[in-house]
């Protein structure tokens, strides 16, 4: 194995990045030290294969098993990928499965409806498409994968908070409190009617609370017994999507999408 330049002490990089992280990435260079079909390697063995001296390599392998990322063997005095490394693989794993799986389902209601239907994920306090599918009649906003939208205004970020386990959930809204201030009060109202509609309908509704042109419904899409939640909404221009087509028709037609897509993800695909 090819040793790679090590990185220095009080030398960013590359070439002096102030915002580079030195210590992240020799940690990361640490787990990609893990070659297949390798089960242990010492502190000594990752300080050759990385080039990062070998009490800098202490200290890190003793942080990476603290967080999970490696596993201490006290009797081989090595170290092994521990379970918070299969659990990133897997995710990633089942967010590009859940991809593929939803993709003909979203597109399909996206051309039958002219809207826009995406599959969202939360990050912080807000949510980010990893697909979307758009329909083929005029669009006020195309939203593709990748973009973000506000947690708290949104059909889909309410949606996904209705799917959280009412811990998990009463603490995403605490952060959101914090990060919104003084709107809060406002926020946190539409939320609550979110929360009625989805315990009365099955889906939320976002009628211009975001975008003043734009509406949509959306529903949780809740994963290992919920493990894991996404959300998915459908959503177009408010000027013909009027209350009625929501909960009559956009929103139905979500719901029945929704567990086709947990019907496929149940049967592997």
């Amino acid at each position: 194995m090819n040793k790679p330049a090590p990185l220095d002490d009080d030398q960013a990089a590359p070439a002096k990045d102030r915002n580079f992280v030195t210590a992240l990435a020799r940690g990361l260079e640490l787990l990609r030290a893990f070659g297949a079909g390798e089960e242990y390697l010492g502190n000594a063995e990752l300080s050759s294969r990385t080039g990062i001296p070998r009490p800098t390599v202490s200290r890190l392998t003793y942080t990476l098993t603290q967080l999970g990322y490696l596993k201490h063997n006290t009797r081989l005095e090595k170290y092994r990928l521990g379970p918070g490394i299969l659990a990133l693989g897997y995710r990633f794993l089942a967010n590009q499965g859940i991809r593929e799986i939803a993709r003909p389902f979203m597109q399909q209601l996206a051309e039958a409806t002219d809207c826009n239907v995406s599959l969202g994920a939360a990050d912080k306090t807000s949510m980010m498409y990893i697909e979307s599918c758009h329909g083929s009649g005029p669009l006020i906003m195309r939203l593709d994968v990748g973009s973000r939208l506000p947690m708290a205004t949104t059909a889909i970020g309410r949606a996904w908070l209705c799917g959280l386990p009412a811990a998990r959930r009463n603490a995403v809204l605490t952060e959101l409190a914090e990060a919104h201030g003084s709107e809060w009060p406002a926020l946190e109202a539409g939320i609550k009617r979110s929360q009625q509609d989805y315990e009365r309908y099955g889906f939320c509704l976002s009628e211009g609370d975001w975008q003043s042109q734009i509406s949509a419904v959306a529903t949780p899409l809740i994963l290992e017994d919920g493990a894991e939640v996404m959300a998915v909404n459908c959503g177009g221009a408010s000027h013909r999507l009027s209350h009625q087509v929501l909960v009559e028709n956009l929103g139905p037609r979500l719901k029945r999408m929704a567990k086709q897509i947990l019907g496929e993800l149940q049967h592997g695909g």
